[in-house]
This record gives structure tokens, sequence and C-alpha cells, in this order.
């Protein structure tokens, strides 16, 4: 350090402080160490005084106290400084600048609990089925929210989600599967909106393949169960004893070998008496393909009894408790543990396309590309698929008559 500068002694004041000298580096052109009086007495800090390329005025820039950086440190902090000078930049703004860049990116970054949020609310109007964001929120409240819900959602790694899955993944598999399944979802909505880099960390054949053990292999699947179709007249005959809206809505399901969401969904205006057609929009559909059912005479009787002028909301199958809603996901099985004294509170109501299935498999000559259009399966031989224009109504029609007739024996 060299002696005090004709700038030493500087009158300005601020509240009691009052600065009280420079003192010049020899080996750093433009780096001071100022001395000012306070009430602690004497502090040192270090400045770097520069003329801007930008105003050609005088600088001042704070280095910050000795007590916080060393000489050798301020000395190479002045030195970048002095770069930047030399490439025609005024040190300050830019690091005003840089701090303003910094701040917006931090507003910017998400957590994980408002991806979760905001992905479901943009896959909202993708999903057929009103209560999927119910369950998407379900599982990620209860599995992952508690333990990631606050952190960056750019700072999820593959350890983090293992903390969330390992718990659970031996005794809920399945869940712990569709919660894996979401997450992957999340990040890939966060990937695209650029709040993530690199790879999606959820990714069941990314690092978790060796970190988890198979789903296949930790569970064995288990299939909806399906009453035995010789079972069926006895079954249709113990349904048709209640008449209540759950009770024809179950058989309108049966004899259209339609799934709970597409029927609990329909509207009265999907119904076309004159061709005897109910037509299902393809965003109530799984495969997202518009469908049409042919409804035979019991199917019509049914929509017939059902009507009801209260009913200003245009369900097919109102609740009876609020007219303005639909049945609901749960009444069909509520209805089967209820009635036949129990003897089919073991099988569900998607099991009833199986039961059609083997029906039509084991009872009929019906080609089984006509069964399965009468599922609405996807064909799944692309070629096959691309030659097929029709969708088979008219034998599909014999068909749905023909299962009317055997379970109605």
């Amino acid at each position: 350090m060299v002696g005090r500068t004709r700038n030493d002694l500087v009158t300005k004041t601020s509240l009691d402080r009052q600065v009280l000298g420079y003192v010049a580096d020899k080996e750093q052109k433009g780096l001071y160490a100022q001395f000012r009086s306070g009430g602690t007495g004497v502090t040192k800090s270090w400045i770097f005084r520069y003329t801007s390329p930008v105003t050609g005025k005088r600088r001042e820039m704070g280095l910050g106290s000795h007590r916080d950086r060393t000489l050798p440190e301020a000395r190479k902090k002045a030195n970048e400084y002095r770069k930047q000078l030399l490439e025609g930049i005024d040190p300050i703004e830019a690091k005003i600048l840089e701090g303003s860049r910094v701040r917006s990116e931090q507003r910017e970054q998400i957590t994980l609990a408002t991806a979760v949020t905001r992905c479901i609310e943009t896959k909202r109007h993708e999903w057929s089925n009103v209560k999927h964001a119910a369950q998407w929120t379900n599982t990620l409240t209860t599995y992952v929210l508690p333990t990631l819900g606050k952190r960056l959602v750019k700072d999820i790694n593959t350890h983090d989600v293992l903390a969330v899955l390992q718990p659970i993944w031996l005794t809920k598999t399945e869940t712990a599967s569709r919660v894996r399944q979401r997450l992957e979802t999340i990040i890939d909505w966060a990937k695209a909106h650029g709040q993530y880099e690199g790879e999606n960390p959820a990714r069941r054949d990314g690092p978790l393949s060796q970190l988890l053990p198979r789903a296949g292999k930790v569970k064995r699947v288990e299939h909806y169960a399906a009453l035995p179709f010789d079972q069926m007249a006895e079954f249709m005959s113990v349904l048709r004893a209640k008449h209540t809206v759950t009770a024809l809505a179950l058989e309108f399901l049966i004899l259209t070998a339609s799934r709970t969401g597409e029927v609990i969904g329909a509207l009265d205006d999907e119904v076309n008496f004159t061709t005897k057609t109910w037509t299902i929009p393809a965003s109530r559909m799984k495969a997202r393909r518009e469908h049409r059912v042919p409804l035979t005479d019991r199917c019509l009787a049914i929509i017939r009894c059902v009507a009801d002028p209260s009913n200003t909301e245009g369900w097919l199958f109102p609740s009876q408790a609020k007219k303005s809603h639909s049945l609901s996901n749960g009444a069909f099985l509520m209805l089967m543990k209820s009635i036949g004294g129990g003897r089919f509170a073991s099988f569900t109501p998607h099991g009833f396309r199986s039961t059609f299935r083997d029906w039509a498999a084991e009872k009929t000559n019906y080609p089984s590309e006509v069964v399965e259009m009468a599922l609405a399966h996807t064909i799944r031989n692309q070629v096959e698929a691309a030659y097929r224009r029709g969708d088979l109504f008219e034998k599909r029609r014999e068909l749905m008559t023909d299962w009317e007739r055997f379970i109605s024996l």
C-alpha cells in the first residue's frame, strides 16, 4: 500500500459516518482502501474507482469490507472489472443487469407442487374421465408432495424419486407404478416449459430400472373379476328386479358391453332413436375415437324409462341424489355388493366386458374383429388397421341382439 492520494480527505458524511480518506493499492490500478469513522471506530473497506466507458463519469464500486475480503481477493476482483472496462462495459451497470437476470430466473423457477398444479390443469382438457384430475391430485398429494413439494422442480433427481417410490413399491405396487408414471409426466411437462434439464429421473427404463424390481415381477396383475357367462341369466333376473336408475344403467352397460365411464357420462343428445344408435364422442373414449353403439330394443326401453323432465343437465342416467350430476363412479360397485344376497359382490362392472367376450368366443361364430370393435378396442395390427375403414356396424348390431337374447333366457 502507498500513502494517501490528493483525494484522501472527503468532507461528505452519511449520518454519523464520515469518509476519512482513501489509500491506493500500488499493484492494482483503481483499487483503494477506504477508511470511515463510525460509532465503533474506524472501518476499512475496498473500493474500485474507474471512469465509465459509457458516460465518461468517475464512479466508485464497493468490493466489501477488509474483514470479508482479503487484499489478494480484492485485487482479483478489481482486475476482473478492469477487463470489463477494456471491453467497453461499465462494471456497475453490468452487475445491476446480472442481479436483475438472477432475480428474474429465481422468480421463474417453480416448485414441484406448482408444476403438479399447472400440469394437471393442462392435462385436464385431454382426459375423458373427469375424475382423473382428482385421482392425480390425491396420489401425488399423498405420496409425493409431502417430501418433494417445496423443492424446485429443476432440482429433482433419481434419488428423490426413489425415496418416494421405494417405501411403497413392494407393498402398494400398483399405486407406486401410477405415482411413478404421473411423476414422469409432471417432469416431462416441466422440461417442455424450460423448468427441467437432462434425463427424466422418473422414467421406468432409466436408472430406476436398476434400482427397483419390475412391477410385474413384484405383484401379479389382477384382472377385473368377470362373472361366468353361464351365470348371466341368473344375474340379469336379479338385476331386473331392481327398478332404480343405477340398476337400469348397469343393465345398459351390460347390454352394450361398454365401460363404466362411457355409461355414466352418457348424454341424451348422443342417442338417436331413429337409427337406434348411441354415438360416444372421441373425447370420452379411451382410444380417442368416436364410437357408435347399436342399441337393442331393450336398450331403447331403458332410456325411455329413465327419462326425467327435471333432468336439465342432459345426463342419460342422472344421479337421484343430485339431478345436476351423473351417477357416481362407484354406484355400480355398490349395487353389485348389495344385490343377490352378496353372491355377486366379488365381481366388477368392468368384468362384464370379459364375460361378453368369453361368450362371443365360445358360444358364437362371430369373427374376433367384430367382437373387438363392439368392445371399442384398438386394432393392434397396423396393416389391418390401415385397411379397415368401416366399423362393422350392422354385424355388431346382430351380435348385440344375440347377446341380449342370451342373457335374457
